[in-house]
């Protein structure tokens, strides 16, 4: 289960304390959850959500770095072996030019190469095509996820879906 943190709580004092108690509310194994912060919410004030993130870790759950690629984060995050998973945003997948229509593959092949190097797993986002998602494989890319699986669904359809184990 992938949860997005905003800004507004990762400053929250209690936010750990508010996961671990979820946690132990829904018996929800910990390594089964990720919890994930954009490259913005991540610079807004890095030493706090740097705290935060070894607050959140030590609960067990896993780390995400999501719309890596978009803006100007600092690197100190993947150095200091918080992070599990990098998420490239989807704009990366998508930045095919005229004057270079394989363009964006380098640089996703560039971060999955320095993600790999940290042990960090690349996820990327965004992926409407098969022609994209083999070019990703070929990349090294360890996950996907985007329109070409399934486009967003309300609550009750996911439900359905899990219930009768289509995925």
């Amino acid at each position: 289960m992938c949860v997005n943190l905003s800004a507004e709580q990762i400053r929250q004092s209690d936010l750990a304390d508010n996961v671990a108690s979820v946690l132990r509310e829904t018996g929800l194994d910990p390594a089964c959850l990720m919890l994930e912060i954009s490259e913005r919410t991540a610079q807004e004030d890095a030493e706090q959500t740097i705290d935060k993130l070894r607050e959140l870790k030590s609960l067990g759950v896993k780390l995400a770095l999501d719309d890596f690629g978009t803006g100007y984060c600092s690197l100190v995050y993947l150095e200091h072996s918080l992070l599990d998973f990098l998420k490239i945003d989807r704009l990366l997948v998508h930045r095919k030019r005229e004057d270079n229509p394989e363009g964006y593959s380098k640089v996703i092949d560039a971060m999955t190469r320095m993600a790999h190097s940290l042990d960090l797993t690349m996820i990327v986002e965004g992926v409407e095509t098969e022609e994209q998602l083999a070019k990703l494989k070929e990349i090294g890319c360890d996950m996907a996820q985007g329109y070409y699986f399934a486009k967003p669904l309300p609550s009750e359809a996911i439900e359905s879906l899990l219930r009768e184990d289509a995925f």
